[in-house]
């Protein structure tokens, strides 16, 4: 027994030594092919070459000793990619739960964005209602990157349609006379019916005037409480003031908003563009009265889009009188505007 183990051993060495020949040949001769079939000053390696230099790595102890072309960091970083790719594949997603379409995403979205105040339950039961087959637990988690502040702008415009019975607003707007002085026009006007409720022109406007104006306008308790102003520095503490006694509530305009005040803003535009363009101011009486013949027209015989196709005063349907009767053109302002109604043929 102790003469037969040395030569076991000797005949195990023997076997290594060859195996490891044979790898060192295979490894030399690989690399003499690489360098065959490339350009002289840079081998190029295939991913095959890659895997098989990884491979000699992990089953061969002297594999450095056969290097030639390759640094052996360069054979640990080709194993250390494959480990990466290796564990990528494994971990690739899986088929699940299909994903939410982008109509229904864009859906919830514009819900939440209408609706600022409306949670994931709501949203899913109007969702459930347009026929969508959706979780209320996706609906949340969709939620979770919308912005739910909501839209400044679409809250003040509810604020305003919900309380526009309640609501007056006033305001400043200048006209130049033909002598080139500057005239202020200030006018109340209410949003329920879009009446003008006081309106009147200096040529030195202050607080003391404007509250003067505003005891003309409210001489008593009315069904308003609510009114709009912008930050011009005529209505000062003194015109609050006398505001919140009256009962009514101010609301500020922000600085460079001029449409939270959109109904005053509209009326001056209107005026403008249907009476103030058209002549030339001589002095205050000329305007005052320039100004309240249009707002009889405006009362009386302007349609309003907002109204309905309607007027303030709410201006009654003519039915046709007679079959022989026409239409005729009455003059308003100087002949700037026309009223038609029916009159008996001549």
């Amino acid at each position: 027994m102790s003469v037969l183990l040395p030569f076991l051993l000797t005949l195990r060495g023997s076997a290594r030594s060859r195996v490891a020949l044979q790898l060192e040949i295979l490894a030399l001769r690989h690399q003499l092919h690489v360098l065959q079939r490339t350009r002289p000053r840079r081998p190029q390696f295939a991913n095959r070459d890659r895997w098989l230099w990884v491979l000699f790595s992990r089953v061969w102890t002297d594999w450095r000793t056969a290097l030639v072309i390759v640094k052996p960091e360069t054979v640990i970083a080709w194993h250390r990619a494959g480990f990466r790719l290796y564990w990528r594949w494994r971990s690739r997603r899986h088929p699940g739960r299909p994903k939410i379409t982008q109509e229904v995403r864009e859906l919830i979205r514009h819900l939440a964005e209408e609706n600022p105040g409306w949670g994931s339950p709501k949203i899913h039961g109007e969702l459930l209602k347009l026929g969508f087959e959706i979780s209320e637990r996706s609906v949340a988690r969709y939620l979770g990157g919308v912005h739910r502040r909501g839209d400044p702008r679409k809250s003040w415009l509810s604020f305003l349609q919900n309380h526009r019975e309640a609501i007056v607003a006033f305001d400043f707007f200048t006209v130049p006379t033909v002598t080139f002085q500057l005239l202020y026009c200030f006018f109340v006007i209410e949003h329920g019916r879009r009446k003008i409720l006081h309106l009147n022109v200096t040529r030195h406007p202050n607080a003391e005037w404007v509250v003067q104006q505003l005891r003309e306008a409210f001489p008593e308790a009315g069904p308003y409480r609510y009114v709009i102003l912008d930050r011009d520095s005529k209505f000062d503490a003194e015109v609050t003031t006398f505001l919140e006694a009256t009962g009514l509530k101010p609301k500020r305009t922000s600085i460079q908003s001029p449409w939270q005040n959109g109904t005053a803003e509209r009326w001056v535009g209107s005026c403008r563009r249907e009476i103030l363009d058209h002549v030339i101011a001589l002095n205050e009486q000329h305007l005052l009265r320039l100004v309240r013949d249009y707002v009889s027209y405006y009362h009386q015989d302007r349609i309003h889009d907002s109204l309905e196709k309607d007027t303030p005063y709410r201006r009654a349907i003519e039915p046709k009188p007679a079959a022989s009767a026409i239409v005729t053109a009455l003059p308003r302002l100087g002949g700037l505007h026309h009223r038609y109604a029916w009159s008996e043929a001549a």
